[in-house]
């Protein structure tokens, strides 16, 4: 058997991997930001009514980067109910409403590859229907868990800073 044709699909992974260590690697812009400013005494002794405030737009002017800690949701079902996955999907990522997410690694579990692998680009696939706000424009990838849990997938999002 060749294996050449798996070389690619080899250097794709590890770039891919290579992209998060990079994106992961920045910390927060505004903490940065935060820190160069400097602290004066006269600042933090004027009255709490002569410091300026900031507006909560304000907070989100800088570059956004992507939190090193993925948040970990599961589903289990039939990927072919569209209409309960999505519903299961959106429960499981109730808490996490109004954040954009960057990067959704899904580990479709199965002992045959392929299956799951196809299952976890079913459950991709759902998520921006599940949650159009939340998963636009969101880079997802397709994986395999070999443990025998037939339909059953295990999500790591992978949230920007704001």
């Amino acid at each position: 058997m060749n294996t050449w044709h798996l070389a690619g699909w080899l250097f794709a992974d590890m770039l891919l991997v290579l992209a998060l260590v990079a994106m992961g690697d920045r910390g927060d812009p505004m903490k940065a930001e935060q820190a160069a400013k400097p602290n004066s005494s006269a600042s933090s002794s004027a009255s709490p009514s002569a410091r300026p405030s900031r507006s909560p737009s304000a907070r989100n002017t800088g570059p956004r980067a992507v939190e090193r800690k993925p948040v970990k949701v599961n589903v289990s079902g039939d990927a072919a109910d569209t209409s309960a996955m999505e519903k299961q999907l959106r429960a499981v990522t109730a808490k996490y409403a109004g954040r954009h997410a960057a990067i959704v690694l899904t580990f479709g579990s199965n002992r045959d590859p392929n299956v799951g692998k196809a299952y976890a680009h079913a459950i991709n696939t759902l998520l921006p229907k599940a949650r159009p706000e939340m998963f636009k424009g969101t880079t997802t990838r397709d994986f395999i868990d070999l443990a025998d849990n037939p339909r059953h997938a295990a999500l790591e999002i992978y949230f920007y800073t704001h």
